[in-house]
């Protein structure tokens, strides 16, 4: 790091940057979120399904914020904890129209919770009850109450109701997410 480096970070005027791991089940909206987070002139036209994963980088405030889009499918899930070590956040993207899917979706989450990696950080978890656009969504009460968010005691965490489509309810949660991370970094800087 050279000299003009080191003074911009001392002076607060570089970007800080953060690792997040974004989650959930096949066909729940999580690129399609990524997509909408973008800058305009870099959004993908066609969303296809992510095998294995996927990184994507965009910024938030004075945050850069690197996302690993993991894929949902049931043969690929077991990669999410390959990632687990080097994130400082997660973003959870729920299908609030699949409620028979829900049950699959908490199970993942609780074993993304309880894992050894995960289990011993305080890293902020953000929901998205994606698809709230759809006849049978239900709400973003229900949606955590069906995932069972209120048993979450050792990690902050905040559910927004969003559309993946239209980027409602995203920037919301991105602002919690950031504000969470942001405090984070500080803490770490303060040790």
């Amino acid at each position: 790091m050279g000299f003009l480096d080191k003074l911009a970070k001392f002076l607060g005027l570089r970007n800080e940057e953060a690792n997040i791991l974004v989650v959930g089940l096949d066909n729940s909206g999580k690129t399609t979120i990524l997509n909408q987070l973008k800058s305009e002139d870099t959004r993908a036209m066609d969303i296809v399904p992510t095998i294995g994963f996927s990184v994507e980088k965009f910024k938030s405030k004075s945050l850069t914020i690197t996302a690993f889009d993991m894929s949902g499918q049931g043969r690929y899930r077991t990669l999410w904890e390959q990632y687990y070590r080097d994130c400082q956040g997660i973003i959870f993207v729920v299908d609030s129209s699949d409620k028979i899917r829900m049950v699959v979706a908490r199970d993942e989450l609780d074993s993304l919770i309880k894992h050894p990696e995960l289990a011993i950080k305080r890293v902020p978890v953000l929901f998205f009850a994606n698809k709230m656009d759809l006849r049978d969504a239900v709400s973003s009460v229900k949606v955590s109450s069906l995932m069972g968010l209120e048993d979450i005691r050792d990690k902050p965490w905040h559910i927004c109701a969003s559309n993946g489509l239209t980027g409602e309810g995203l920037h919301e949660g991105i602002e919690w997410l950031t504000e969470q991370l942001k405090s984070s970094i500080a803490a770490k800087k303060r040790k």
